[in-house]
């Protein structure tokens, strides 16, 4: 089974963590859902950039950076959202992941990235903070790459539509996600 580090969503770390966690669990992996704002939880988008912004960005990454340096150099790397830019940042100082999960949000792929790693992604379509044009292009620079994406779109839903405490919540999307990143795992 994997080592997975799961980091939380603009908002803060809360139960779509925590759930994902168990459920992730509940099959055998070892999860990790480091809390990098320190127990505040933002109740809006606005509150959680204004929250980030105050901590910066700087001090996050230092605190995702202690919290794997404990764990094997092969830990799968993946994020909600916001979390998905702090998994890359690691993945940059960790090429030997095993994999990396994007959930509601491309990143940066690092220069770095080892030939064949296993990347899922899995987005809104359309997302307000992935406009299609950018997608588009982050799909180009992956195929150019050497990663193994996966990537998953799921039409009509909002953008944390795996999050059943907000009004994007979409009960069928969110079952498909679970059962794909499920597989990518037990496939690791």
């Amino acid at each position: 089974m994997a080592t997975v580090i799961l980091f939380h969503s603009i908002r803060g770390l809360r139960a779509l963590e925590r759930d994902a966690a168990t459920r992730l669990q509940a099959l055998g992996h070892h999860v990790l859902t480091p809390d990098l704002f320190d127990g505040q939880v933002a109740g809006s988008v606005d509150e959680g950039f204004a929250l980030k912004d105050r901590i910066g960005w700087r001090t996050l990454c230092e605190r995702a950076e202690a919290v794997v340096a404990g764990q094997p150099a092969s830990a799968v790397l993946g994020g909600f959202s916001f979390g998905a830019a702090v998994a890359s940042h690691l993945w940059a100082k960790r090429p030997e992941t095993s994999g990396v999960l994007l959930l509601h949000s491309i990143v940066g792929i690092p220069e770095n990235a080892r030939d064949g790693v296993p990347v899922q992604l899995h987005l809104a379509d359309p997302d307000i903070y992935e406009p299609a044009e950018d997608v588009a292009a982050w799909r180009a620079l992956a195929d150019r790459s050497p990663i193994a994406l996966e990537a998953f779109s799921y039409p009509g839903v909002g953008h944390l539509y795996t999050d059943a405490s907000l009004p994007d919540f979409d009960a069928e999307a969110a079952s498909l996600t679970w059962g794909r990143v499920e597989r990518f795992l037990g496939a690791l």
